[in-house]
């Protein structure tokens, strides 16, 4: 297995409840472990009941939502608030944690209120904190079923620019779930049907006109609609379609990753170091 000290890259797996942040942490962890390179499984989830993977760094050894319930009689949503907000005071702690698992990756399973940690004032900063001096990406999830008509697609997008934003750091698009929208058997590899199918794609595909985008969108009217299509595009070259619970497509994204944080380039050739 492959290792060189610290995480070479930061893994930030993003999006708005339910949209399999955990399972994705856990099928991508493993992918990566069965090409011979380690990776340190990170719980940034104060508020996380049952995960589908060991945490290897758990920030609930620092702080527990429920904890927070029960002592200042907080409703579930303000205990989060809170829990999150205090994970400020701990983040050079889970950065010596990670550091010390010296591992290629570090694949975060941050919390399930994207807004938490997207829109409140502490969330950047935590987030900024917990990567400074290495190579990071973050990895925007969309349910596969809020991708198919244009209004949720659009909404979607526009959510995730909202968070490229907010967090300052590269990010990549994947569509999650495509196994309950198409028929992804009995091939494994990433389907194109997915592609063809959800309108999502279609926005960001230099083959599907903007206009045809914002006649259907609904928008405002249709100008708006094709403005905000041609921003996507600026922003956006592509999306991955993948089913992290079927472990099909992680092979595309682990592409797109390296792509983003090193150029195309296998882990394998990367000097270690961060920036």
């Amino acid at each position: 297995m492959v290792n060189v000290g610290v995480p070479m890259y930061y893994v930030l797996i993003v999006g708005p409840a339910g949209s399999g942040k955990s399972t994705l942490t856990s099928s991508l962890a493993e992918w990566i472990e069965s090409y011979g390179m380690s990776v340190a499984r990170v719980n940034f989830d104060p508020a996380a009941e049952t995960l589908p993977y060991v945490p290897d760094v758990d920030v609930r050894r620092y702080i527990k939502a429920r904890d927070l319930m029960i002592r200042k009689g907080l409703g579930p949503n303000s205990a989060l608030v809170a829990s999150v907000d205090m994970l400020a005071n701990y983040v050079n702690d889970i950065r010596r944690e990670i550091d010390e698992i010296r591992a290629n990756y570090a694949i975060v399973d941050m919390p399930g209120q994207l807004e938490i940690i997207a829109f409140r004032r502490l969330g950047p900063i935590i987030v900024s904190e917990l990567v400074r001096g290495y190579k990071a990406a973050s990895v925007f999830l969309v349910d596969a079923r809020l991708a198919s008509s244009p209004s949720s697609a659009f909404s979607m997008l526009l959510l995730a620019l909202s968070t490229l934003y907010r967090l300052k750091l590269p990010q990549i698009i994947a569509v999650n779930k495509i196994d309950l929208v198409i028929s992804i058997a009995p091939t494994r590899g990433t389907p194109k049907a997915a592609m063809e199918e959800l309108f999502l794609f279609k926005i960001l595909s230099d083959e599907f006109s903007c206009m045809e985008a914002g006649v259907k969108s609904m928008f405002i009217n249709s100008d708006v609609s094709v403005d905000i299509c041609n921003t996507l595009r600026e922003v956006y070259s592509d999306a991955v379609p993948i089913s992290a619970k079927e472990r099909v497509g992680i092979d595309g994204l682990y592409g797109l990753i390296q792509r983003v944080v090193a150029g195309g380039e296998n882990f394998l050739t990367e000097e270690p170091g961060g920036f």
